[in-house]
């Protein structure tokens, strides 16, 4: 893995339906549809609403066998009125079921945590080691015989693992940890290896955009050193709506994609589902550009770690850097919830070659000559504003702070990225791509995003939500939201904005607002409370892991969520 110079990672090939995957093929993006999978023709309207938008593979839950059949019914109706797009079956808790899609489907997707396991209760099992092959060796019988069934069928595979649905068996042996999350994602992958079945993607989800990241990192190292190279699919699942949706993302998925790692994507947005597709088409295309740009000569700082970094350690200048969360430098707003720590009107930024004690200097990779870093180690109290206009300006700003490191340089820094963006949507997806990567990399104490289009409203915003979305800094709610699916109890859409409006005011909160129980308990894990569809019109709520009212009608949810959350805090 190179730091600083874009490359995609090299996989295997994989064939769904025509559509190729891997390989240094194009990142493909996809969707999946809301609408029930026994609703034909609600569901054939709405993949080719998510077609005509550019999806290129789409999924629908497959709840039963029926819904499983379904799929041939949809893909007639499709193919009748000239969209021939593959479709991937979404299979969870029952294995028979994803047998049956082979027979209908392109792809079908299973999730480690429940393909054989249990659905999850929480409950600690021990497990002699002699236990824990039984367990293996029955999970390898069952997913051998569907392998061979989709090479019967010529059908591919997406092992799916979702953090919220971990099988008890996983997390008694590993915990509630990223190890655990890949172990639970080589168990099939080395099956399918074994069995040489080659048209496999894989997943890893989870509504934490940091977790999901380095979660993914040390899944493509595992992977490399067992010698598997499938591709990869990308995703940070329950990311809810609006900005704070698009935004969280554009962190996860960017920053792998930043990396080369990825190689199909959707953005899961709590709205209509075609709506997710601009949002990861232009993500894919502000990212791969990058291929082919001028070198950046670079080396990581002696103990970066990848997989699990570590924020940058600073000499605290004010409130910016040492144990301060990251600032944000912005425009004037009567907005007190994105106010920003400095007016950028009002820093007045020093070259490095006639900087004094106490300025904010401006600095690019270039600046960084011996005899500048020299000068900058003999300033007092000044904070770095590392600035980049290469054609991979992660890489480049990355290096800027890893050769600081490495030169023994302790000042704080803050990112300045200077945008010429038509649009506010698109300034918000380049910025979280950009900026959200390195606070993952723990390299940034402050944030500076410019834009000739945009209030500083606005902007502040985008900053903000990035550094939520990579929990470097609180200040506001969090809504663990998924986007909705055929399995999904209630109006997920209104629902949400009415819980929106009632919790916006309650900072530092998180609270999950999630369709069924495929992932919800276990992303209430994340939460602090939980809002999860139960059955037809019925809901339960969650404090954390614990369900604490079971089966409310819908009418009454929001009103006794509100009034858990008043009671515990």
């Amino acid at each position: 893995m190179n730091l600083f110079n874009y490359t995609r990672r090299n996989t295997v090939e994989v064939n769904v339906g025509g559509v190729k995957i891997g390989n240094g093929h194009s990142v493909k993006v996809q969707s999946m549809t809301n609408t029930g999978t026994m609703d034909t023709e609600g569901s054939v309207e709405q993949v080719m609403r998510i077609v005509d938008k550019g999806g290129e593979l789409v999924r629908l839950t497959t709840q039963g066998n029926r819904e499983a059949v379904n799929l041939g019914n949809i893909k007639e109706q499709l193919v009748a009125r000239g969209y021939r797009v593959p479709l991937v079956a979404d299979v969870h808790f029952n294995a028979s079921v994803a047998d049956t899609a082979t027979k209908y489907a392109d792809k079908v997707r299973v999730n480690p945590g429940n393909y054989v396991d249990t659905a999850r209760t929480f409950k600690h099992i021990d497990y002699t080691d002699a236990e824990y092959a039984d367990e293996l060796k029955r999970l390898r019988e069952r997913f051998v015989a569907f392998l061979n069934l989709c090479k019967a069928e010529g059908k591919a595979v997406r092992v799916g693992v979702n953090h919220g649905s971990l099988s008890d068996r996983i997390m008694s042996r590993y915990g509630d940890t990223p190890s655990g999350v890949v172990e639970s994602c080589m168990e099939f992958l080395r099956i399918c290896r074994d069995e040489d079945f080659k048209d496999v993607v894989v997943s890893i989800k989870t509504s934490n955009t940091s977790m999901m990241v380095t979660t993914v990192r040390r899944l493509v190292r595992v992977m490399a050193e067992e010698g598997i190279a499938y591709p990869l699919h990308l995703g940070v699942t329950e990311a809810g709506d609006a900005e704070d949706g698009r935004i969280k993302s554009a962190v996860g998925i960017g920053a792998l994609l930043a990396d080369g790692i990825g190689d199909t994507l959707r953005v899961s947005l709590a709205e209509a589902p075609e709506n997710e597709i601009p949002v990861a088409k232009e993500l894919v295309e502000y990212i791969t550009v990058r291929a082919g740009h001028t070198v950046i000569d670079a080396q990581p700082y002696e103990g970066f770690n990848y997989e699990e970094p570590q924020r940058r350690l600073t000499t605290a200048v004010g409130v910016v850097g040492g144990e301060n969360v990251p600032v944000v430098v912005g425009g004037e707003t009567d907005d007190a919830d994105v106010k920003a720590d400095f007016l950028a009107s009002e820093v007045k930024l020093q070259r490095v070659d006639a900087a004094t004690d106490g300025a904010f200097i401006e600095i690019t990779l270039a600046d960084l000559t011996a005899e500048n870093i020299d000068r900058i180690k003999a300033l007092k109290d000044v904070i770095l504003v590392a600035s980049s206009s290469h054609a991979n300006p992660v890489g480049e700003l990355r290096a800027i702070v890893h050769k600081l490191v490495n030169e023994a340089v302790s000042a704080p820094v803050i990112i300045r990225r200077i945008y010429d963006e038509a649009s506010v949507e698109t300034l918000r997806l380049k910025a979280a791509a950009d900026l959200g990567v390195l606070l993952i990399d723990g390299l940034v104490d402050g944030v500076w995003i410019e834009n000739s289009i945009g209030t500083a409203t606005e902007i502040n915003s985008i900053a903000f939500g990035i550094l939520q979305a990579t929990r470097a800094r609180i200040s506001k709610t969090e809504y663990i939201a998924c986007p909705g699916c055929g399995r999904t109890m209630y109006d997920l859409q209104g629902t949400l904005a009415r819980i929106k409006a009632a919790t916006a005011h309650l900072k530092g909160l998180k609270i999950g607002v999630m369709g069924c129980i495929v992932n919800g308990p276990g992303e209430m894990a994340d939460a602090d409370y939980g809002y999860v569809g139960a059955a037809r019109g019925k809901v339960s709520l969650y404090r954390k892991k614990e369900c604490v009212e079971k089966n409310i009608p819908e009418e009454e949810a929001i009103e006794k969520l509100l009034n858990l959350i008043e009671e515990t805090d």
